[in-house]
């Protein structure tokens, strides 16, 4: 099939090549008959009228044969049987149709594999014009006749699968969500402020998928078959709570009838089935609770795979980086004015990042002075570290002597969020203003001040977890007391009941009177809750305050102050991409870490992420300018999943160790009664599985089994990491091979440039002489020579002559060739010498001067 479309494609080479020959002929002949048209006016009119008396008779003698051909078919149709006639036509059609099925189908897969024929675009078009017009021509045919109308069927199903598949990739592109909006922010302000964007889009995915599993598995479940509110302790407000319970301040604070809903872990019950379907509420909590980190890890590290197969499939493009800009970035298919100018835009905006990234790359600076900035300002950014992780853990143990205080203000409640929302706030800037002293590329900047921001919400972080941790071992302690005495208070109400009057039951205690514990787990999850809103206000409010009246301010005042309000204090804003990616980031790992604690935190982030589209779009178009070293993004956006991916680690181990460790609330949450957590899975294996299965778990949960696979799993990524590290290196030494091959067939070409640029010189420098010599001669001895020109010593003489002008020896003069005479007869296949150039002799047979042995002349 190969050899058979390399014939095809060198037959309509061919094709193409006759064709302009014959286009170029018929404008020589066109041209010199405008020329000689002044000359020969009356040949002109001649020529014309035999011409026209020869089309007439071409005409008429066409007519004739054409009425012959009709009575030949009349006599030959009623003179030979009708049967007959029909069995010829149909056994015709048949061949007819084979062979333009053939061909039908080879002009398709020409139009079809148009685009890679490296061809030029006038033959590319015409090539194109005639398949496509064949195939319209002769497809219809193909539909006629007895069983010719299922193929005619077929193409027309075909055409019309195709023209649907189109239509649906354009409905699937339509679909992408925020497309438009995203577009249009990378046309004024770079793929770099683009890419944030496209990572909210696809962190709002991702959480919609953990809200569709908790919101599906757990949350329904339980509020369709599971017991209503006011049934048991752990879903009603305790009595004195109950006055209020309804207070905004309190609903403010998630206490009240927050606390006990399905929003937090509390509100579930520990039933090991629930309702006449018999779901298994605890194990589908503990099974979602693990696959919400299964799911979140098994996306990011695809993501980042497809994002390394993207950057490293498309190749080096570095070189001629300005051309293909230039001549490349225009998309011809845009019909709006608008989006014309967007597309301007954007152009304009690539042009300035590859600008930046040359003069980068070209720059020449003081090592010393620059390494000793650098050291300064990291020395500074990791003090600013430590004194925010020392001011967030003072805060925490404060905040659990206001606890145990009644009659607090609303800032002693609310002092941890609010002291770790004016760090992540104020930090930020102050690292980009230290990072000022290292001037590194935009790029690089960026991921040097995203590593800082994520150190600083990490810190803060797990230095909050650390505070919390000390909080939920007092609480697992007075936890105990309680238990005593909410079992010594049931018994004692029904020992008594039962005293008084032995013939009736008791009648059942109230829950809302019932002593209870502190429930740490819904304690823990109303604090990543509080955390998570107060996030989202204050990034709200700083774009309010930060972006929008800033730049109300700038624009309107401007004209009636002292200075230029745009150039310089305090201008507008630039969209702060380290900032609001760390804070998405950040944002996350607290939804992960907390999604176990508050099952309906994950809606309250999809709805953040909802309205952080629309509003952050809004206020980077109508509020911000873009960055003064304007850069773009990486191909692949691995620097965001890579830190998504470890803040999805560290996330998983606090959840890890609280399940695997800590005693769960012996009133709240669908694990109470179990010493542990992970206790759920090893009931359902033994309630409601075979023994033999039993026996499978605990052998694969031998330390004996683990340790093993570990250390395999370890060594097959070592594994791994080297053959892959031996492809990198040999995809280099192939570059540099390829690299070099293209220089020398560069150089060789250079070479034989100049070479031919050379010789020619050369010739035109010779000509000159010899014409000078061949006009001193007698002109009795040039009449001789121009009749003895066709002889063939003339011929050999005259080629030996143009020889040894056209190749010189080395380190020779250019003499002309001794006289001598030809005692051999010439060879058949020596020409003559060019029509204009004396033959006065002939060189010796032998080889020229300044040439050795087999050498040729070039």
């Amino acid at each position: 099939q190969q050899n058979k479309e390399v014939d095809e494609s060198e037959e309509e080479d061919e094709i193409f090549r006759r064709k302009r020959l014959t286009r170029k002929k018929n404008r020589r002949i066109k041209n010199s008959g405008k020329k000689s048209e002044s000359d020969k006016a009356p040949s002109g009119k001649r020529e014309r009228h035999r011409k026209a008396a020869t089309k007439d008779q071409k005409e008429a003698e066409n007519k004739e044969k054409q009425t012959n051909k009709k009575k030949k078919g009349n006599g030959e149709s009623s003179s030979s049987p009708s049967a007959s006639n029909s069995s010829d036509e149909e056994s015709l059609s048949e061949e007819e149709l084979e062979r333009l099925k053939e061909q039908v189908e080879e002009k398709k897969k020409l139009i079809s594999t148009m685009r890679n024929k490296p061809w030029r675009m006038a033959k590319k078009l015409t090539v194109l014009r005639e398949a496509q017009a064949f195939v319209e021509k002769f497809e219809g045919a193909l539909g006629k006749g007895k069983g010719k109308k299922f193929y005619a069927y077929k193409v027309m199903m075909a055409k019309k699968w195709v023209k649907f598949k189109r239509d649906f990739d354009n409905f699937k592109t339509q679909c992408i969500p925020w497309e438009m909006k995203i577009k249009e922010v990378e046309s004024h302000f770079g793929s770099s402020v683009a890419s944030y964007f496209i990572f909210l889009r696809w962190m709002y995915g991702v959480n919609l998928v953990l809200f569709g599993l908790i919101f599906g598995l757990v949350i329904i479940p339980e509020v369709l078959m599971g017991m209503p509110y006011g049934s048991m302790p752990r879903k009603t407000v305790p009595r004195a709570e109950q006055a209020t319970a309804m207070d905004f301040s309190v609903l403010w604070d998630f206490e009240g009838y927050i606390k006990y809903s399905a929003l937090f872990y509390g509100y579930y019950n520990n039933q090991r089935t629930i309702g006449w379907l018999k779901y298994r509420l605890p194990m589908a909590y503990f099974m979602v609770g693990i696959s919400v980190f299964g799911y979140s890890l098994v996306v990011v590290i695809r993501t980042m795979a497809r994002n390394a197969n993207e950057s490293t499939g498309d190749g080096d493009d570095n070189d001629f980086i300005f051309s293909w800009k230039m001549f490349t970035s225009w998309d011809y298919l845009i019909g709006n004015p608008e989006t014309a100018d967007n597309k301007f835009a954007s152009i304009t905006t690539s042009f300035k990042e590859s600008i930046v990234d040359e003069q980068e790359s070209n720059k020449d600076e003081n090592i010393h002075l620059r390494r000793f900035l650098r050291v300064l300002a990291n020395v500074l950014i990791i003090c600013c570290l430590c004194g925010s992780g020392y001011l967030i853990y003072f805060v925490v143990k404060r905040s659990q002597t206001f606890s145990k205080m009644q009659n607090i203000g609303w800032y002693e409640r609310n002092e941890v969020e609010i002291v770790m929302s004016l760090l992540g706030m104020f930090c930020p800037p102050l690292f980009e203003t230290i990072a000022a002293l290292e001037n590194y590329h935009p790029r690089i900047g960026l991921k040097w001040q995203l590593g800082r921001i994520f150190a600083l919400f990490l810190g803060n972080l797990y230095t909050f977890l650390l505070a919390l941790m000390d909080d939920v071992n007092e609480k697992l302690t007075e936890e105990d007391v309680i238990k005593n005495i909410t079992h010594w208070t049931l018994l004692n109400y029904y020992n008594s009941s039962a005293v008084k009057n032995s013939t009736f039951s008791p009648p059942p205690i109230d829950p809302a009177d019932v002593p209870r514990g502190p429930c740490w787990e819904t304690t823990v999850g109303i604090e990543f809750v509080r955390l998570t809103v107060s996030d989202i206000l204050v990034t709200y409010v700083t774009i309010l305050v930060g972006d929008f009246l800033r730049a109300c301010f700038v624009r309107f005042m401007n004209y009636c102050w002292c200075w230029d309000l745009e150039a310089g204090f305090p201008s507008y804003a630039e969209f702060d991409i380290s900032g609001n990616v760390l804070g998405l980031i950040f944002n996350q790992g607290m939804i992960w870490m907390g999604s176990f604690y508050a099952p309906g935190l994950v809606g309250i982030n999809v709805l953040r992420l909802l309205t952080s589209m629309y509003f952050q779009c809004w206020a980077v178009m109508s509020s911000n300018v873009p960055h003064e070293r304007v850069f773009k993004a990486s191909k692949s956006n691995n620097f965001y999943m890579g830190l998504l991916l470890l803040i999805l680690f560290l996330s998983l181990l606090p959840v890890a160790y609280t399940i695997m460790s800590l005693p769960p609330s012996f009133d709240c949450g669908p694990f109470s009664g179990k010493k542990r957590m992970s206790d759920v899975i090893q009931e359902t294996i033994e309630l409601d599985f075979p023994a033999f299965v039993a026996k499978i778990f605990s052998y694969v949960a031998n330390p004996g089994l683990i340790i093993p696979a570990i250390l395999l799993m370890v060594l097959a990524i070592y594994y791994l990491n080297a053959v892959a590290e031996a492809y990198q290196h040999a995809n280099a030494e192939l570059k540099k091979k390829m690299q070099m091959q293209r220089e020398e067939e560069k150089n060789k070409r250079n070479n034989k440039a100049t070479t031919n640029l050379a010789t020619q010189d050369l010739e035109d420098f010779l000509t000159p002489s010899a014409k000078s010599g061949g006009q001193s001669q007698p002109t009795a001895d040039t009449k001789s020579d121009s009749t003895n020109k066709n002889s063939p010593g003339a011929k050999e003489e005259s080629k030996a002559k143009n020889s040894n002008a056209t190749c010189p020896g080395r380190g020779v003069t250019m003499a002309p060739p001794p006289h001598v005479t030809i005692t051999q007869p010439p060879r058949q296949s020596v020409k003559a010498s060019s029509p204009g150039r004396a033959s006065s002799g002939t060189s010796p047979q032998g080889l020229h001067p300044g040439t050795r042995k087999g050498q040729p002349c070039n």
